[in-house]
């Protein structure tokens, strides 16, 4: 390099003219390398354009892609969700990115650091994303690189029935829909026992009944078991409540705390007595 430098470069020690084009400096660089490595080296005693004949057989091709380290570190998009993991991170890369590779760096510092996401293709390096530092947990998403995800609403999801005991609960009617939602973002344990026994009451006591009794439990959040028999025989669950308020805690209540803060009269012994008497 110190060579090139000296006899390529334009300087006032060498007065070589300067380069009207990169085509020159090209030439220029063929004219140095058939000079310089044709030349006896006085180190080998050899020229180095016999000893690369001698080594080309060991030497690696050169890769058809340039040197990335620049970009930052490789990663997979995997095939079914545009996602890429970079330091316990997670970002999102367009959809037609799937299955193929991106590279990942890191830019800036503090509030301003940003992370950015660049595609190698045919046409050469091209960023294709750039989000703020996220955190576990909390991915970095851009909603136009989902572009077939459509955001739903409360209430906007469509529920499948998986088996035909599903199947046929459901047929129950709306309120067996609206139970199985609310049963299910509840938490509630042994779902498909009580599926089975709302099924069972329909045949008994009328589909039409049982799938009132099913919407006013989801309302009441009533899905414990047997509730939906009581709500049958009673005929309504207003009023009714599984969950605690103020008339029914186990805690003791606020009123002692009116007397904080109020002043304090004192009683005398003689007061004490002759009320006593």
């Amino acid at each position: 390099v110190k060579l090139a430098k000296a006899d390529i470069v334009p300087t006032d020690t060498n007065l070589r003219p300067g380069y009207e084009s990169f085509a020159e400096l090209e030439a220029a660089c063929e004219a140095f390398m058939g000079e310089v490595n044709t030349r006896e080296h006085r180190a080998t005693r050899r020229k180095p354009a016999t000893m690369l004949e001698e080594e080309r057989a060991r030497l690696h091709r050169v890769p058809d892609t340039a040197h990335t380290v620049a970009f930052g570190l490789s990663r997979a998009v995997p095939q079914n969700t545009p996602m890429v993991t970079f330091e316990n991170g997670q970002y999102s890369v367009p959809a037609h990115l799937l299955g193929a590779h991106v590279f990942v760096r890191s830019h800036g510092v503090g509030t301003d650091e940003q992370v950015v996401l660049v595609h190698v293709g045919s046409d050469g390096p091209v960023e294709v994303a750039r989000h703020p530092r996220a955190r576990p947990g909390s991915p970095a998403i851009d909603d136009a690189h989902f572009p077939d995800h459509r955001q739903k609403g409360p209430g906007d999801y469509t529920i499948t029935a998986r088996s035909a005991a599903e199947a046929e609960f459901l047929a129950i009617g709306a309120g067996a829909h609206t139970w199985l939602l609310e049963a299910a973002a509840a938490g509630t344990a042994r779902m498909n026992v009580k599926m089975a026994e709302a099924v069972a009451l329909a045949k008994i006591s009328g589909t039409a009944q049982v799938d009132a009794a099913l919407g006013e439990a989801a309302t009441y959040g009533r899905f414990a078991t047997g509730d939906l028999a009581s709500i049958l025989t009673t005929g309504s669950s207003k009023g009714t409540s599984h969950r605690a308020d103020e008339k029914a805690s186990l805690a003791q209540g606020t009123a002692g705390w009116a007397a904080i803060g109020q002043p304090v009269t004192p009683v005398t012994a003689v007061e004490g007595l002759e009320e006593s008497a």
